[in-house]
Parts: structure tokens; sequence; C-alpha cells
């Protein structure tokens, strides 16, 4: 099972999108390419789990984007480790 680092959320100019997120997963965009399709988990402090799935590439430096089902992530989220299956 990877590992991937929350990076930020997807935004624009004007709006940010609480359910789609920008995930650290590897250092090329080759390598991040593999990860598309597969699911992500992200564990609260209080322990409920939050799940999404990798949708697309995001820029050249090995970010990709990630759809989260339901409420989105929070804030607190940011910087920290989701897992990858």
């Amino acid at each position: 099972m990877a590992e991937a680092i929350v990076m930020n959320f997807r935004r624009g100019r004007h709006h940010t999108d609480p359910y789609q997120m920008v995930l650290k997963v590897a250092e090329t965009p080759e390598d991040a390419e593999k990860s598309i399709g597969k699911g992500v988990t992200w564990t609260s402090p209080a322990g409920k789990e939050l799940k999404g799935n990798i949708t697309a590439l995001h820029g050249r430096k090995g970010c990709v984007r990630a759809h989260f089902h339901a409420a989105g992530l929070p804030g607190q989220s940011l910087g920290q480790k989701v897992k990858v299956q």
C-alpha cells in the first residue's frame, strides 16, 4: 500500500473545490500516471475514514487530482498522508 501527501484543494482564482484535492504521489508524471483509478483513504484524528479516487494528473511534477465523495476533506488534512490502494 502506497502513501501520498495532501498538497492542497483543487482551486482556481475565485473558487476552491472541497471535494477535489491535489496529492503528491510520485516524483515524475510517468510514475504518477500509474496511480490513476486507484482508491485513496484519509483517516481523521477521530478515526473516521474518508474515501476517494484518483482521477487525473495535475501538472508535471508528480501530482494527481483525487475526488473525495460524501463531504470532501477538511482543511486539517493539508500536509498529511493518505493511503493509496
